[in-house]
């Protein structure tokens, strides 16, 4: 896109300093939320802006934050997760490193909206850099009025408590990330009652995902209209994308939502490492890849789960000519089966099976049968599955095998496959 919205300040090495922010327009946002608008009328500004979540399901956010019970007497709380844990995706590293205001800024805009005056930002573990400076943005905020009792006069007010994680991918789940700031091992619970009513501590919580919380800021700033008018009508709105794997260009991305993969990878990426490319995957490790022939795909909510796949966390990931499909699938379900909590049945053992047969297939000791077994177990865990990952897993896995069946089947022994 022409003009640069979440990363328009990700070149200043003082970015990340609220100097700096305020300087470029930071906080005017909430300013103009709190000044004109009261909180059902910030919910309905998101609607109209049709703000989807950026965390993965493109849930619409506003609609979301709608399903915070007026009437109920206990307090409300707002996570924002940022525990960015699937391979290939790093977009929000980038937005707390660089500019953790615009993250602050939004989530005391969501806070007000659902009436929440204690938040959590749940940080990854291994991002020590993005939790210091968005302490340090938290700090700053703190001192020049727009987080604590009274922010700006408003009557409004929020404190925000950093909650770091400890490595457990499953922590990305929303439940299980609630699990955890309880002090709980991670692991989802049930739903319904989906957090918006039973959250933490039993408590009504919104769950938003940093990227999304970061939007904000601009859309108070700026309109829903603005907002609106990015992209196509359906997904809306500057959208971050993280490129990695055999790229000459890997980085961050931002652009509206509708150009295609094709386009997003060659254009944008640079093109393959080697040749060209052979598949991509579009959203993180969890959603289906995409063989060269279908890259000309929409990255968009709707375009992408037409096609079978998802935009989840937009990781794109380019794979060229060199790549090995059966070893990429071996490493990637090796993961989900390590990141796997143990509590259900099909995700366990599931996963754990799967990827026996895999690297079975990998070393050259494959037997009759192998590949139809990976099938028959793709479609015993997707669906069983007690939460996501396990779903994610599978469908990745079983798209993997029926777009690319021949290299599967190449690495069985031919004295095998004829018994």
């Amino acid at each position: 896109m022409s003009e640069l919205v979440l990363l328009k300040n990700i070149h200043d090495p003082n970015a990340h300093q609220i100097a700096t922010y305020e300087g470029s327009g930071g906080y005017q946002g909430l300013r103009l939320a709190l000044r004109d608008f009261s909180p059902d009328e910030v919910i309905d500004e998101v609607k109209s802006a049709n703000l989807r979540g950026r965390g993965g399901a493109g849930f619409p956010t506003g609609l979301k934050w709608g399903f915070v019970p007026k009437d109920s007497p206990l307090p409300r709380y707002l996570c924002c997760n940022a525990d960015e844990g699937e391979p290939g995706t790093f977009k929000d590293r980038i937005l707390m490193e660089r500019d953790p205001h615009q993250l602050i800024e939004g989530m005391v805009i969501a806070a007000y909206a659902i009436g929440c005056r204690t938040a959590y930002l749940y940080i990854r573990g291994e991002y020590q850099l993005s939790i210091d400076h968005c302490q340090q943005a938290i700090d700053e905020a703190h001192a020049r009025g727009y987080l604590g009792p009274d922010i700006l006069g408003s009557g409004h007010g929020l404190d925000i408590h950093i909650h770091k994680g400890a490595g457990a991918y499953i922590c990305g789940e929303e439940t299980a990330l609630l699990e955890s700031i309880e002090g709980r091992r991670g692991q989802p619970k049930l739903k319904p009652p989906f957090p918006a009513v039973a959250g933490l501590y039993e408590c009504p919580t919104v769950v938003n995902n940093v990227e999304t919380l970061a939007c904000l800021p601009h859309l108070f700033r700026r309109g829903s209209e603005w907002f609106a008018a990015i992209g196509p009508d359906h997904s809306p709105g500057p959208k971050l994308f993280g490129l990695s794997g055999q790229v000459k260009r890997p980085g961050v991305y931002e652009m509206p939502m509708g150009l295609s993969l094709g386009e997003l990878l060659e254009e944008h990426g640079g093109g393959a490492l080697n040749g060209q490319f052979k598949a991509a995957i579009p959203g993180g490790v969890s959603a289906p890849m995409f063989p060269r022939s279908e890259f000309d795909v929409k990255m968009d909510f709707g375009s992408l789960a037409a096609a079978g796949s998802m935009l989840g966390s937009a990781g794109v990931i380019g794979l060229d000519e060199t790549a090995s499909i059966p070893v990429v699938a071996r490493r990637i379900t090796e993961f989900f089966s390590h990141e796997s909590c143990g509590k259900c049945t099909p995700c366990r053992e599931g996963l754990t099976w799967a990827a026996k047969i895999l690297r079975r297939i990998e070393a050259g000791q494959g037997q009759p049968g192998d590949v139809e077994q990976l099938e028959m177990l793709c479609g015993g865990i997707f669906g069983n599955s007690f939460c996501a990952l396990g779903d994610g897993a599978a469908w990745a896995l079983g798209a993997t095998v029926k777009h690319f069946r021949p290299e599967f089947d190449a690495l069985i022994p031919a004295q095998a496959q004829a018994g």
